[in-house]
């Protein structure tokens, strides 16, 4: 395991210094685990086959909203995971001309082994720690997700 990277140290820091610093960590941490997933996608695939998975067949339409993208981009990330064979579309059964994506069996154990991947990453470094660092990464986590659930969706600053 490489050293970790020292912190700044300030006795006050402001709050625009913490988002700052909390900013660079967790893209930092989110470039690392993209690299170790090693799923033979794009992110954008990667997201999407994950929305599609977690929220069920969905439409297009839905799956651009959700991922805050173009129904164009969405268009061509689903029709290279269903060429891949990651992801099959339905018709829809009440207007068939709508499309319904879901994950395939192989879609779900590309998703299995890329979330191994990054968990096993993870536990590494935090077997490394001692438990009171453990501790406070896991409050720091729950208040990250705090700050998501009240976050608005889309690019609002």
């Amino acid at each position: 395991m490489s050293a970790p990277i020292p912190v700044r140290r300030r006795s006050s820091p402001s709050v625009n210094q913490q988002a700052a610093d909390l900013r660079l960590a967790v893209t930092r941490t989110a470039r690392r685990l993209r690299q170790l997933a090693d799923a033979g996608l794009s992110p954008s695939q990667l997201s999407a086959l994950s929305t599609i998975e977690r929220r069920g067949p969905m439409t297009l339409g839905e799956l651009a909203g959700a991922e805050g993208v173009q129904p164009p981009t969405v268009t061509g990330a689903v029709a290279r995971l269903e060429e891949a064979g990651l992801v099959a579309r339905t018709t829809h059964e009440r207007d068939r001309r709508v499309s319904m994506v879901d994950v395939t069996a192989a879609g779900l154990e590309r998703l299995r082994r890329s979330r191994r991947a990054k968990e096993a990453f993870l536990a590494r470094g935090l077997a490394s720690m001692g438990e009171e660092d453990r501790a406070v990464l896991a409050r720091a986590a729950a208040l990250l997700e705090g700050i998501l659930a009240d976050a608005p969706t889309g690019n609002a600053p």
